[in-house]
């Protein structure tokens, strides 16, 4: 019988070389888990590996996941799942996995196709409303950091992740406990994703959009489509993004239940690489270590306004990622190597319903990021094309003399412009003091070498779609099923795909009796 082990071991020392003298006539052994702890690093104190290991003796074997499928055969009506990001493609995935077949209904294009939208985009800025960094094949994960960290206790991640190393992931992606796949890595595997799926009866209709949900008697029915098509269904699932910004007023239209809900706002801020790598590791920089990350968060004891870092890219590249093309939104994400000689994250400010915007229209939220990002592009025209982002350096925006910008990672370039013309008030105000609080943890993270590039403000979706808690259709609309980051219900890559796997259950629950 196989035997787990836990134990730390400095950075520098070698897992064979341990596992040998503390593990004698073992034959073999996986990683289960590691995990680098560079906690006070920068004050000599050195970095340790926390491993869970799996070893085993001559006759023994690993244990494995394994996961049984039952062909329960297609539906009457094929599901129809609106929306080709991590909760659609592993919605699809799953019902397929039970010989159930669906409609994948993606407005854009494949991912290899869509990165050439993106690309004269970033250089030349032609945007395309339906190719963009949220838009077409794999969603808005496909530009991110690729992470596949989540704080979900869904016993359906480790279907989530054994199957992305299926389709190509590095192996170690199921067993890290921080995993990054990398945006050119997460754009690789996504297309065998679609390619399997075609493969077991699936139906993808790319640069297809949906206009409109087809409802009969307070039931969605199916779906009307950007070509005039209609498709009919028992089962429409809602997987749209966070910013599908139309189907978002169709839901109004169509009276679907939602409620306005908390966001965040801010900038992203970009450091150069080895300056970040300085601050956590000290002395340990360059030491084989990988490019270092760090997580922020400060309260402010008057408004009880929290303001974070999210989405850190430890080398990596700030991207435009606007979905309008009257609109600027900037996000960031690293390729697998983490090798750009830049690092940035997200800094926000929490934005409350009700307090912050008004939620006498539900969509009130998405009222509030639209302005800031018309406000940015109207700047970015000002002073530039259009194309480029609005920057700022750090010590100016703290209240320092204006000195020239930095060298960026971002394609699109920047533009120095006055970030409180664009943000609102509160937002810079709780920016500023946090960053004092944030120079006291990790001291130099106030550094002239900084820059401030605005706006971040697609942190999650706006509004909730609210559904019944157990059969995850829609609390309004019989038929409907709202899924993943757009319907509120998950935050990256790993929780909206396990989002998707949860409402395919919910299907054929409700379809096949199956139980769970």
């Amino acid at each position: 019988m196989s035997k787990r082990l836990s134990f730390s071991l400095p950075f520098d020392v070698d897992l064979d070389d341990h596992l040998r003298k503390e593990v004698p006539g073992h034959t073999d052994y996986r990683v289960i888990s590691q995990s680098l702890d560079a906690r006070n690093a920068n004050r000599g104190r050195k970095p340790v590996n926390q491993w869970v290991v799996e070893v085993i003796h001559e006759g023994e074997r690993f244990s494995a996941y394994s996961q049984e499928f039952p062909d329960l055969g297609a539906l009457k009506q094929k599901p129809i799942i609106v929306g080709a990001g991590p909760a659609g493609l592993f919605c699809a995935l799953r019902l397929a996995e039970y010989g159930v077949p669906s409609i994948l209904i993606e407005r854009g294009e494949r991912a290899h196709k869509r990165m050439l939208h993106i690309a004269r985009f970033w250089r030349y800025g032609e945007f395309d409303r339906e190719n963009n960094v949220c838009f077409g094949e794999g969603g808005a994960g496909l530009f991110s950091d690729g992470k596949l960290i989540t704080r979900i206790k869904s016993p359906h991640v480790p279907y989530v992740m054994q199957r992305l190393v299926d389709f190509g992931a590095p192996p170690e992606t199921a067993w890290l406990s921080n995993p990054h796949l990398g945006s050119n890595k997460i754009r690789q595997l996504i297309g065998k994703i679609s390619d399997h799926l075609l493969s077991k009866g699936c139906e993808i209709y790319y640069n297809t959009r949906v206009d409109e949900l087809i409802e009969v008697d307070g039931k969605i029915q199916g779906v009307k489509l950007s070509d005039g098509r209609e498709l009919q269904s028992d089962h429409v699932v809602l997987a749209v993004g966070h910013s599908a910004h139309d189907m978002y007023h169709e839901l109004v239209k169509k009276k679907v239940k939602l409620e306005a809900k908390d966001f965040a706002v801010g900038v992203r801020i970009e450091h150069p690489r080895e300056l970040i790598d300085q601050i956590q590791y000290g002395d340990f920089a360059g030491k084989d270590l990988g490019a270092a990350r760090y997580r922020l968060s400060w309260e402010d004891p008057t408004s009880k306004k929290g303001t974070y870092s999210f989405c850190m890219c430890p080398g990596g590249y700030v991207l435009s990622s606007g979905t309008e093309a009257d609109g600027i939104v900037v996000n960031g994400m690293s390729n697998y190597a983490r090798n750009s000689r830049w690092s940035n994250a997200a800094l926000v400010v929490a934005v409350k319903a009700n307090q912050d915007f008004s939620t006498d229209d539900v969509l009130g939220g998405m009222t509030f990021q639209r302005e800031i990002e018309k406000r940015a592009f109207e700047m970015s025209c000002e002073l530039a094309s259009g194309k480029e982002l609005p920057a700022q350096t750090l010590s100016e925006f703290m209240g320092g003399s204006k000195k020239d910008m930095p060298k960026t990672s971002t394609p699109s370039g920047i533009v120095r412009a006055p970030l409180d013309k664009i943000l609102p008030d509160f937002i810079t105000k709780h920016l500023r003091v946090a960053l004092k609080q944030f120079d006291r943890s990790m001291n130099g993270f106030v550094s002239e070498k900084a820059l401030l590039i605005a706006p971040e403000t697609r942190t999650s979706a706006p509004v909730t779609v609210l559904r019944d808690k157990e059969s995850l259709v829609s609390l309004s609309h019989k038929g409907l099923y709202p899924c993943g980051e757009g319907a509120g219900y998950a935050g990256g890559i790993t929780s909206a795909a396990a989002d998707g796997v949860k409402v395919a259950m919910s299907i054929l629950e409700s379809d096949k009796g199956l139980t769970q």
